[in-house]
């Protein structure tokens, strides 16, 4: 996590002190940024809600079968993100100890992670897979490498999706404050990010991204995206509970139940950065995400092996994406995913333009 002085240095700072209640100190945007940013809590439990209005139709609970075949099936977890709104519980206790429980209307999934293993399971399946990861391994790059079906499903915390915007703090971006507000029964201040006029604001679909940054702990305790030219956000995810205290050890301990079918798989250790292309510059069959560009513009490139033909069979994903040169087009009013041809996926906040012109120069 970069130092708060360095990231307050690029920011492009407009509006007055934050509109504080009497019982909570004014802050100026650079000091809430530098709040947010140095926020150091290791352990917390609480209720997370996300809610997607991307203009797309909301799909049936994530713990229905939508279709036979795995791609199928994984397609439409992938659709699922987008889309409606879900519940989830929270524990952390440490970079080595996490469990998302996210509560579908007659079923649940749960992620645990405790040390270097990694249990999903799916209750609606009663299906389970253990993930061994490799030692040392990050939260990112464990998500990274499973980040198939496995590991969809899951429900973003304000503060993983609040840590993304704030690193995009710099010349592009207008920093000011809004009025301080109440989140999950904790006094908390508004940071509200914007692309800056005149630099990438006609290749972003976003219009602005607002966050409460907890006024004790620097947590974030909400976020909301707004796309450009809409008053109300696409997507927001925030604490409706939350307690600053470690969970009972007992909730990262996970034994699939009786009768479930349980898979193991053991990932590989990272792969240095030099390694990830293959020769020619080319992505492998499958890949890390790979970022091009950066900022309210960045594109993520992805390479799945999965190609539009395999998924169109999943008629949720064929009603939802459109033709286009090169492959299929999921589009949103926040998002745009392009699934080329070739199994290459290019995502972003960014019209199909941008998408096409990053595939064009791979």
């Amino acid at each position: 996590m970069a130092a708060p002085a360095v990231i307050a240095a690029g920011v492009a700072m407009s509006g007055a002190q934050a509109d504080a209640p009497a019982d909570l100190p004014a802050k100026t945007p650079e000091q809430i940024v530098a709040l947010a940013v140095g926020s150091k809590v290791e352990a917390l439990y609480g209720t997370v809600q996300q809610t997607s209005e991307l203009g797309l139709p909301k799909l049936p609970s994530g713990g229905e079968e939508t279709g036979s075949q795995g791609q199928s099936a994984g397609a439409a977890s992938l659709l699922e993100l987008l889309t409606g709104s879900r519940t989830a519980r929270v524990y952390v206790d440490g970079p080595q100890r996490a469990r998302v429980q996210v509560l579908d209307q007659l079923a649940e999934r749960d992620v645990v992670r405790n040390g270097d293993s990694v249990w999903v399971y799916d209750s609606a399946r009663n299906e389970a897979t253990r993930l061994r990861l490799p030692a040392g391994a990050t939260a990112e790059q464990h998500t990274g490498k499973a980040g198939d079906q496995e590991l969809s499903g899951q429900v973003l915390t304000p503060d993983a999706l609040a840590q993304r915007f704030l690193a995009m703090v710099g010349p592009s971006t207008q920093v000011s404050s809004g009025s301080a507000a109440k989140v999950a029964g904790r006094s908390a201040y508004e940071l509200v990010l914007s692309p800056k006029p005149g630099t990438t604001k006609a290749t972003t679909l976003i219009g602005e991204v607002s966050m409460d940054v907890d006024s004790a702990t620097g947590l974030p305790l909400a976020v909301r995206v707004t796309a450009r030219g809409q008053d109300k956000p696409a997507f927001s995810v925030a604490f409706t509970e939350v307690t600053f205290k470690a969970p009972d050890a007992s909730v990262f301990r996970f034994s699939p139940p009786s009768g479930a079918k349980v898979t193991e798989r053991t990932l590989p250790a990272d792969q240095p950065k030099a390694e990830r292309r293959a020769p020619g510059g080319k992505l492998p069959a499958q890949s890390r995400p790979q970022v091009v560009g950066d900022g309210w513009d960045a594109v993520v490139v992805t390479r799945t092996g999965v190609s539009p033909s395999m998924l169109t069979s999943n008629p949720l994903f064929a009603q939802m994406t459109k033709r286009v040169d090169g492959g299929r087009l999921l589009q949103t009013s926040l998002i745009n995913v392009l699934l080329e041809d070739d199994g290459t996926v290019l995502a972003g906040s960014v019209p199909l333009q941008r998408l096409q012109a990053v595939a064009q120069d791979r």
